[in-house]
Order: C-alpha cells, then structure tokens, then sequence
C-alpha cells in the first residue's frame, strides 16, 4: 500500500505521481467493468424470468452459466478489495 507523508518534498512526490497515475487507471478500469457486469446481470435476470415463462430450458441455463460467472468473478473482486473487510467488520 503507498503511504505518503505530509513531510515530502515536491521532488519526492513527483517521484510517487507515475504510481498513482496508475492505480487510478486500474481503479477507474475496476469501476467501468462492475458496472458493466451489473448492467448485464441485470439483462440476464430478465432474459432468464422470459425464458422460464416461456418454457425454454435450454435457453434459461445458458443465461444462468454467464450470470454464474458474472457473479463469482464480482465475489472475488469484492474478496480482494481491502475496504470489503474493514466494512464487514464494522
């Protein structure tokens, strides 16, 4: 984890700017994928509530295995964010 002190010169925090340039580009990429997974889980609910209506098996399991998916790979993100403990715990 980078920590910064309040004590840094200007030239040491330049130093740190290319590592925090791209933790915010890997955070805001995080962002940009739950959304969208969100969004398509949200679809799949749909497609899958149709389907079972419909009487369409086939269809309604191949909807399921992609949310399945979907949801194991936003479990493991959110079991690997550092936040995700310390709220849990409060």
């Amino acid at each position: 984890m980078l920590l910064l002190s309040p004590h840094l010169t200007t030239t040491e925090l330049k130093a740190y700017l290319p590592s925090v340039l791209l933790l915010m580009d890997w955070l805001r990429g995080k962002v940009e994928t739950i959304q969208r997974l969100l969004e398509e889980n949200d679809q799949l609910i749909r497609c899958i509530v149709e389907y079972q209506n419909k009487g369409r098996a086939n269809e309604c399991i191949q909807c399921q295995l992609v949310l399945h998916r979907n949801l194991i790979y936003l479990a493991t993100i959110a079991d690997a964010s550092p936040t995700s403990t310390s709220k849990a715990m409060e």
